[in-house]
Parts: structure tokens; C-alpha cells; sequence
């Protein structure tokens, strides 16, 4: 087994290490003002009901979208989309339409409010069910109410945020199911 000799690292930069997801691009929408904002802060919270908790921060154009409207959807996108992830995360929906700029398309949800991104690989309709720490931390608890995914790729090749404009592609999977108990899985 491996040891490592280890220094003293700046606090403010270990979400390179912790970063827990894919980003996604979470489409919102209110009295017809749509937006796309890219987010790499988020985290499941439970399997059954699905929520998800994800940090917004209060000066993002979709916040308030999504504090009123109470949804939102969490689009998944692939690698492919990675360059458009970025524009979107670098402008404000207060200035452009994303989906026009981005030449996205917009979908209608079957349970939700809020369009969404036809071209990602997956979308998440969600309900706002918590927001006790929306003032706090600019916290939201979702449920996902809705999943859209295709049967193939099992495993798409997403794309994940390290930090200073570095981003980490997914890589080769590997299966550890004979190890872990059936209701694990």
C-alpha cells in the first residue's frame, strides 16, 4: 500500500478532491423567463425519495427562477457538450437567452415547469422540497419527480470541475458488485 509525504494545502482549493459529481446544466423557468446556469455543486441525499441537494449561489440568475417557480431540471450533459458548459457558465441568463446563444433546445418536462436540454444525455425533472437552507447556504433539497435516459451508454463520458478552470473527464469503470451485499446495489 501506498503512503504519501504530504504538505500543507490552501483550504479554499479542496474541491479539487472532493467534487462529487458531473457538472450539469440545471434549466429553470419563470413567468417566461427561462435560463441555463452549469453547476458542479451538488450531491445525492437520499435514494428513495430521490433527492438531491445542490449550492446556488443567491447571485445566479437562475436562484431566483428556481426559489419561485420551486423546479428545476438537472440536465446531464457529455463531454461533447463540455465547451458549451463552459459558455454557459460564463454568462448571465439576465443578458442572453443560453438556449438561443447555445444553440440548445429546449424540451418540454412532463412534471415540471422548466425545460429540458434536448441534447444532454440525461434529464432530471425536480421539485423544490426543502428549503429551509436556501438564506443559511444557499442550499436546495430536490426531488427528482422525473428521469429521462437513454439504455445506452450504460456509462456516458461525463466531465467533472477540479477547480481553476481544469475539468477531469470520466474515465473506465470498474465493477466491484460481487463485494457488496444485493441491497446495495
Amino acid at each position: 500500500m501506498k503512503h504519501y509525504k504530504k504538505y500543507d494545502f490552501p483550504v479554499e482549493k479542496i474541491r479539487r478532491f472532493l467534487e462529487p459529481g458531473p457538472i450539469v446544466m440545471v434549466s429553470s423557468s419563470w413567468k417566461g423567463d427561462t435560463d441555463i446556469m452549469t453547476m458542479g455543486w451538488h450531491t445525492v441525499l437520499e435514494f428513495s425519495p430521490s433527492l438531491v441537494g445542490c449550492m446556488i449561489t443567491a447571485a445566479n440568475h437562475s436562484f431566483e427562477l428556481i426559489r419561485k417557480s420551486k423546479n428545476c431540471v438537472i440536465n446531464i450533459p457529455t463531454v461533447e457538450l463540455l465547451d458549451v458548459a463552459v459558455g454557459v457558465g460564463n454568462c448571465s441568463g439576465r443578458d442572453v437567452d443560453k438556449f438561443e446563444l447555445f444553440g440548445l433546445t429546449p424540451v418540454a418536462a412532463q412534471k415540471v415547469s422548466a425545460p429540458m436540454i434536448k441534447e444532454c444525455y440525461a434529464n432530471l425533472e425536480c421539485k423544490l422540497v426543502d428549503s429551509k437552507m436556501l438564506n443559511a447556504y444557499n442550499f436546495f433539497v430536490f426531488e427528482v419527480v422525473k428521469a429521462h435516459a437513454p439504455k445506452t451508454p450504460k456509462y456516458p463520458k461525463t466531465f467533472h470541475y477540479t477547480g481553476d478552470g481544469v475539468f477531469m473527464l470520466s474515465g473506465s469503470h470498474v465493477s466491484k458488485r460481487r463485494q457488496f451485499k444485493a441491497e446495495m446495489l
